[in-house]
């Protein structure tokens, strides 16, 4: 019986994985759940999920394609489909776009102020009708 043994690969003949030009995210990691802040530090929102270029689910990938970037964090109601499951209707999540980030950190900086934005409609409506109600709550501390 003429059993071949398996190749073993040696390390001399294992290349590197090429390092990716540009600054790496795990998206879950570094981008979901963060505090969106404007050029002031105000908070806008949190990301609630991220809007990718590049094929469509499902779709097969060409070799040497180049891969997929952010084209904008998505923010909206969210909360009823984390509790309950499903996902909210694409009409209803709110589109910041990538070119006004100007930082990503432990918060996301955006390079534009919280008034010029949809998505901080939430912050504002808190913050005159909840915040401001309780003693001491319209001044900073």
């Amino acid at each position: 019986m003429n059993k071949s043994k398996p190749k073993r690969f040696q390390p001399q003949q294992l290349h590197a994985a090429p390092y990716p030009a540009g600054l790496v995210l795990d998206a879950q990691l570094h981008l979901l759940d963060r505090q969106i802040l404007d050029v002031d530090g105000v908070p806008v929102t949190t990301v609630d999920d991220i809007e990718l270029s590049g094929p469509e689910p499902d779709e097969k990938i060409p070799e040497g394609s180049a891969p997929p970037q952010i084209t904008a964090w998505l923010t909206g109601p969210v909360l009823g489909t984390r509790i309950f499951g499903g996902r909210p209707p694409s009409s209803r999540l709110i589109r910041i776009p990538w070119k006004v980030v100007a930082g990503v950190d432990t918060v996301v900086s955006l390079g534009v102020r919280a008034d010029s934005m949809d998505a901080s409609w939430v912050e504002r409506w808190l913050r005159n009708h909840v915040i401001a109600r309780i003693p001491g709550g319209r001044h900073e501390p």
